[in-house]
């Protein structure tokens, strides 16, 4: 394999860069805000890999052999200097543990692609990278940043909600099964659908989601008939390698409370949310199914709590987060940590396998939704979001359909009207994206 090679070009936005390449297949881009510190936009894959429900590859398997072996990265550059990316399904969970859920038709288990160049761009100190496998590579990456872009406009979607009163009397029925024993927590999501006005793109979604509300693991991928929009706040599973083999992290969110556009009130919110019995139980519930989750990879004893119950604020709600730790065993990689985990904890609920049955008895299929963006790299490294706050898109005759889910973590004492204005509350960033004419971009 040819050594990575680096080169530097002048400062420009990663939205910037990614508006010349949005509507080509297999574009990918990870655009990072609110602290992290880098972002990433790739195109024109060596090599792509999308497993159906019906296909009989182990795809954890098929994915550690598309990455290939690992190899050192330059030190001087980006944590993720090419390798594999792209998205898991919620249903790629049916591959771990065989339960049977049912498909959408529209989206496979998984659609991933091998990246030989990309751009990086380093955030804190304002340096872009293109970035590949030898110079031809890197250079093909320098060039995209010449490519002409059609301007981002307003989305101008049209979108129906599904009916209020169903998802209500959803929620009340999982609290009973909650109260009967056969469940501690699910996350039942509620769903929107709509279309896109004339000429408008998913790409235009990224672009006035990235102005008007910035989030740590927001994620874009261009299918072919098909695109995700991810503005997702939560990381699901990342693994670093060290002089000790790989060090193993997830950050599960769960408790939910609104902001305000006052200042006090808003502190008041989030003071509330951090004392909030039954949303720390929600957490809690959650940390300890990822505790265990880890503990199938980690070294045992290595498996730890250094942060729990934090309070992190985005643009339209705060959010308690916790953090897991562990350290992988001899012979396990991120694959092995991705299987063990996969879903996520914090969108199944407690215990994870019989949630699921419940998830999927109420919602049917989640195809892209509450799965996974994930990008594995040249070293080993691995890092992964929550599909959640995310737009699924497909294209037919009449332009784009699309469809988004927001969900809420149901436990003993949930109140049906409460959880379902909670599933307002973290839809109305895009819900404003998707249909407000004077929310401004600024983008090429």
């Amino acid at each position: 394999m040819q050594a990575v090679t680096l080169i530097e070009a002048p400062w420009r936005e990663p939205l910037d860069a990614l508006a010349g390449l949005a509507d080509e297949p297999w574009t990918l881009a990870f655009i990072s805000g609110q602290g992290q510190p880098w972002s990433y936009v790739m195109a024109g894959p060596d090599a792509v890999l999308e497993c159906a429900d019906d296909d009989p590859r182990d795809p954890f398997l098929t994915l550690t052999e598309l990455a290939g072996e690992t190899v050192p990265i330059d030190p001087s550059g980006p944590p993720f200097q090419g390798g594999v990316a792209g998205l898991a399904g919620y249903e790629l969970g049916d591959r771990v543990e065989r339960l049977g859920l049912p498909r959408s038709g529209s989206w496979p288990d998984l659609a991933c692609a091998r990246y030989p160049a990309l751009l990086a761009f380093d955030h804190k100190r304002q340096r872009l990278f293109a970035v590949g496998r030898g110079r031809e590579a890197a250079s093909r990456a320098l060039d995209w940043l010449a490519r002409p872009a059609q301007p981002a406009a307003a989305p101008r979607a049209d979108i129906l909600a599904d009916d209020p009163d169903a998802y209500e009397a959803a929620v009340a029925q999982v609290v009973e099964r909650i109260r009967a024993g056969e469940i501690f927590q699910a996350n039942i999501a509620r769903r929107w659908r709509g279309r896109l006005g004339s000429g408008a793109r998913p790409f235009d979604l990224m672009a006035r989601l990235t102005a008007l509300s910035p989030a740590p693991f927001a994620a874009y991928l261009r299918l072919p008939g098909r695109a995700v929009v991810s503005n997702s706040p939560e990381r699901f599973v990342s693994v670093t390698p060290d002089a000790e083999g790989f060090a193993a992290r997830t950050q599960p969110i769960k408790g939910t409370a609104p902001r305000s556009r006052d200042p006090g009130q808003d502190r008041e919110l989030a003071a509330a949310l951090l004392t909030s019995p039954k949303d720390r139980a929600e957490n809690l519930m959650i940390v300890d199914l990822m505790r265990n989750d880890l503990s199938r990879v980690c070294t045992p004893g290595q498996v730890k709590t250094p942060e729990l119950f934090k309070v992190a604020s985005f643009a339209n709600v705060h959010h308690l987060v916790s953090t897991v730790t562990g350290r992988l065993a001899p012979g396990c990689a991120a694959a092995d940590l991705f299987r063990a985990a996969f879903p996520p904890g914090s969108i199944t609920g407690a215990p994870k396998v019989q949630a699921m049955k419940v998830i999927a008895q109420l919602e049917g299929a989640r195809g892209p939704f509450f799965g996974s963006m994930f990008h594995l790299g040249l070293d080993g490294a691995f890092d992964s979001s929550v599909l959640i706050r995310t737009a699924a898109f497909v294209e037919d005759a009449e332009g784009w359909a699309l469809e988004m889910r927001a969900g809420a973590g149901i436990v003993a004492d949930s109140d049906p009207a409460s959880e379902r204005r909670e599933t307002e509350t973290k839809v109305a960033a895009l819900l404003v994206a998707l249909t407000s004419e004077n929310a401004g971009v600024s983008v090429p």
